[in-house]
This record gives C-alpha cells, structure tokens and sequence, in this order.
C-alpha cells in the first residue's frame, strides 16, 4: 500500500511539472505577442506621421520644391527630395533612427513655367 502512495506522489510532481512547463511556454508566447503588438502600434504611428509629412510635401509648388532640394529634417522625419528629372521629383520620407531605410516615397510632375505664352 506505501509503495501505491509513493507511485501516486510520484505521478502528480511529475503531472505539475509538465503543466508548469506549458504554462511557463504559454506566458512567453503572450508576452512575445503583447511586445509585437506594441511595436507594430509605434511603427503604425510613425508611418502617419511620414504620411502627412509626405501629403505635405506633394502640395508644394515646383518653386517650393526646388528650395527644399537634398535631404532635411522635418519634425520627427527626414524628407529627401530629388529632381531626377526637370519636370519630376522624387520625395522620399525616412525615419531620422534609420535613415537609409525610405518608409514612403512618390514621385511628382511639375509643369515647367511657361514663359509668356
């Protein structure tokens, strides 16, 4: 009879230490899944950001852009505009932490200015 008491004992340690391993697994995916949420929450704030930097920037007119040529910070974010060609430019908006790394960029036609026709 001590020996079925003993067996018992045995198998309920060995039962809690399996379901604390699982449990120990399980807070572990959570709290990977909770960091990932909160990373992905500031990553979503920083693209609206660089989302309305850029909206601002493709209002500008072709003179304003040719003054904001090269790349300069602006708020949070650096802008990089370029005129690849005479009529287009390119604006490019990065994160000031990882600056080669461009989040948004579109291109831009600008007429040139019709002189007296």
């Amino acid at each position: 009879m001590r020996a079925d008491h003993g067996i018992a004992l045995l198998e309920v340690l060995v039962a809690l230490a399996i379901i604390s391993g699982a449990g120990l697994a399980l807070l572990n995916l959570v709290t990977g899944g909770l960091a990932a949420e909160r990373d992905a929450r500031r990553y979503e704030a920083m693209l609206g950001v660089e989302e309305r930097v850029l909206t601002a920037l493709t209002l500008l007119k072709r003179d304003e852009l040719d003054r904001r040529l090269g790349r300069h910070p602006v708020g949070e974010v650096i802008a990089d505009i370029e005129r690849p060609e005479r009529t287009l430019y390119r604006i490019a908006v990065v994160q000031a932490t990882s600056p080669h790394v461009e989040d948004l960029v579109t291109i831009v036609y600008r007429p040139e200015a019709s002189h007296g026709s």
